[in-house]
């Protein structure tokens, strides 16, 4: 039995923890919130997925010091919080226990991406970053789910991924860790503004048109980073762009939804893509990558822009020479 940790008790930490109790693993989270803690201890629930009845197995403590006999970490806290919370859990870290990062994002002010952040605050761990399609639910009740798994060397990648796998649940390891981390905040930003075209019944010739250019944002931006292109043509980069602007299942698609229709909804849930749409554009310029439909999300979110005037500049673009 492996014993594993998951710091964070929103939906995809319980989903992660879910996926490794069910797997026969010994799976502690640590979360903030006592009343998030006493429901799944005492009810084997989470309000974040209140219709899947947890493992009886899997315990959650308010106390850090539960993970510190963990064999691996899974980091599943939002990518502006992400600093904080590890420059604290790392003193309960045995030596040369590996950190899976599961946040998605770009750190405003630094513009580092999570393995930077860690490799500040956790300094002397092994570091992965588990991203791709997948929404917490599917995960949590086992439908088929394939994932990226990168880390600083295969060896390490694949490991992890023998931890993690299950029949239906399958990452697939790299050592690119820019260009899966890339992916996966880009990412986040396009869904935003698919949710706006949706909202504004722009058509589905609209959404296509946005997730094709979205894309090419991306892959610019991660090869200029050092990422590679298959990576981001990939299940990190492609195959999570597609998910997310796809479904309302994705926090950032329902804020787009929102945007483009005025009402600016609250759903208790960390929205990544609004929180890295500027760092995300700052890392672009950064670069020399320009980034159109990113920066008009940015621009929406802080308010500098609206959504009508937005899409009026997007089409009076000056018609590119080719793609």
């Amino acid at each position: 039995m492996t014993r594993i940790a998951v710091l964070g008790g929103g939906s995809w930490g319980v989903a992660l923890a879910q996926l490794c109790a069910v797997q026969g693993h010994e799976t502690v989270i640590w979360a903030r919130s006592s009343e998030a803690v006493a429901a799944i201890n005492d009810t084997h629930r989470s309000r974040y997925l209140p219709d899947i009845a947890l493992h009886p197995a899997l315990v959650a403590s308010t106390d850090m010091a539960a993970i510190g006999t963990a064999r691996a970490i899974l980091a599943v806290v939002p990518a502006q919080a992400a600093r904080g919370i590890l420059e604290q859990v790392a003193q309960y870290l045995a030596p040369g226990t590996p950190l899976i990062l599961c946040q998605k994002g770009v750190e405003r002010g630094t513009l580092a991406l999570p393995h930077q952040v860690t490799r500040c605050a956790a300094p002397g761990h092994p570091l992965a970053v588990l991203t791709g399609p997948s929404f917490a639910a599917d995960v949590a009740t086992g439908l088929p789910t394939a994932v990226t798994i990168a880390a600083e060397t295969m060896a390490l990648a694949t490991d992890l991924r023998d931890i993690l796998a299950t029949p239906t649940f399958r990452p697939y390891p790299t050592d690119d860790l820019i260009g899966s981390q890339v992916g996966g905040a880009v990412k986040n930003v396009l869904a935003i503004a698919c949710g706006i075209v949706v909202a504004r019944g722009m058509g589905e010739s609209a959404r296509a048109a946005l997730v094709a250019r979205g894309f090419a944002e991306m892959s610019r931006l991660a090869q200029a980073m050092g990422g590679r292109p298959e990576t981001v043509a990939g299940l990190s980069g492609l195959g999570d762009l597609v998910l997310t602007c796809a479904s309302a299942q994705s926090r950032n698609f329902l804020l787009g939804l929102s945007l483009g229709k005025r009402a600016k909804e609250d759903s208790g849930n960390t929205v990544e893509g609004a929180a890295s749409a500027a760092g995300t554009v700052a890392l672009g310029q950064r670069h020399g990558v320009d980034m159109p439909i990113s920066g008009t999300v940015a621009a929406i979110v802080e308010g500098r822009l609206s959504v009508d005037d937005a899409i009026d500049a997007l089409l009076q673009r000056p018609l590119p020479e080719g793609e």
